[in-house]
């Protein structure tokens, strides 16, 4: 006699794609945190080819061919990171000859911040235990020991000669020979090679990366839809549309936003004779669009640049209320029309995915949460079955 399995409730089956759901986020988070390196790589090419897309297009419409055009931005493009990339070490060259009168100021600025506090020590023991004039007695001195007495004994032994010590052998000289003293950049990159050229290898391969999402991006759109039949092929087709509209709006905003930051900041770096205000004004204008904690970042490197300019509070005060004033002006005023108008996020959702790919991929996450962010709620939003998860992340 044959025995018919029992039919599977709507109960069991919630419990089983929960549990397979649960699963598969697991799967998810952890390829994520392994594969970092592949992933932020590609993540960086797709980035990129975002922000160079719109040079592809005005090459195309000047009757050029999708891979000639590609080819051409992408050179175009090394040429000019190559010419950044020579500023730069110009610049950083020249700061490390100065290194020793920024520590020469940062040790004066040590020493009195350490008197400050011990100041501020002594003037707060002073408040709390003050002193009661007249109520504490004068501790009295003791009286001074008599001289020893004479002793004619000790007197002789004192007049007889010391007896002469005995000759000791010099001891055996060893030739040692000293190891001369690396720079920490070097012990680091010495005890880092095997990750260093890792990232180096993996670096490599974005220009080419680049080039071919650029050269082809029909074809691979193209065959994506392919993927899908009926109403998912539509579906697909506007997740598409949606990443691309929102990602590619997301880096120009931000790319113009830290170009317009950096010469605003150069300008008044360059009138207030801040040293290397080339180096720091960028440095200090894209650090500008971290999130939350994008204005500390912003006025560290002036501020470090300004230490052998100023003496004073009042230079850096001067420093900290222009980058101030640049920050929350970007951020409140042009933010919204270049980037906030495509990115329609809450700022909880905001938050959390800070977090998130923070403790993922470091520094790095922080950089690429919100485009990430933005483009899955893109696909939420394309998705009958998965728009109230858009909604979730939506403001």
């Amino acid at each position: 006699m044959s025995v018919l399995p029992s039919p599977v409730t709507g109960k069991d089956h919630k419990e089983r794609n929960l549990g397979a759901n649960l699963i598969a986020g697991g799967v998810a988070i952890a390829l994520l945190y392994f594969g970092r390196d592949f992933l932020v790589t590609l993540v960086t090419a797709v980035t990129i080819s975002f922000l160079l897309e719109p040079f592809v297009e005005l090459l195309i419409r000047l009757r050029l061919p999708r891979a000639l055009a590609s080819f051409v931005v992408c050179s175009m493009a090394l040429l000019v990171l190559y010419a950044c990339g020579l500023a730069i070490s110009t610049q950083v060259a020249t700061l490390l000859d100065d290194v020793p009168t920024y520590s020469t100021r940062i040790n004066e600025l040590a020493n009195e911040v350490v008197s400050a506090l011990e100041q501020a020590e002594r003037s707060a023991y002073l408040v709390i235990r003050p002193r009661r004039a007249g109520s504490e007695k004068a501790t009295p001195t003791p009286p001074p020991a008599p001289p020893p007495a004479d002793n004619p004994a000790r007197r002789r032994r004192s007049a007889e000669p010391p007896t002469p010590a005995p000759e000791q052998q010099p001891p055996e000289v060893q030739e040692v020979r000293i190891r001369p003293d690396r720079s920490p950049l070097v012990d680091y990159m010495y005890s880092h090679w095997e990750r260093l050229y890792h990232i180096a290898l993996l670096a490599s391969f974005i220009p080419f990366l680049v080039y071919f999402m650029l050269s082809w991006r029909d074809h691979l759109r193209r065959s994506y839809l392919q993927l899908f039949r009926g109403a998912e092929r539509h579906a697909a087709g506007r997740s598409w549309q949606g990443i691309a509209d929102m990602a590619r709006a997301y880096v120009v905003g931000n790319f113009l936003l830290g170009i317009l930051l950096t010469l605003a900041s150069g300008f008044f770096f360059w009138l207030l004779k801040i040293p290397y205000w080339l180096l720091v004004a960028p440095i200090s204008g894209f650090l500008s669009l971290v999130p939350y904690v994008g204005l500390p970042l912003a006025m560290f490197p002036a501020m470090f640049a300004a230490l052998p300019v100023y003496s004073k509070m009042t230079g850096y005060l001067v420093i900290a209320t222009i980058v101030g004033f640049l920050h929350l002006l970007a951020l409140n005023l042009l933010y919204p029309k270049l980037v906030g108008s495509r990115v329609h996020l809450n700022p909880l959702a905001v938050t959390v995915a800070l977090m998130f790919w923070g403790s993922l991929w470091g520094a790095i996450g922080l950089v690429f949460a919100i485009p990430i962010t933005a483009g899955i709620k893109a696909v939420f939003d394309n998705v009958p079955d998965w728009q109230p998860y858009g909604k979730i992340l939506g403001d």
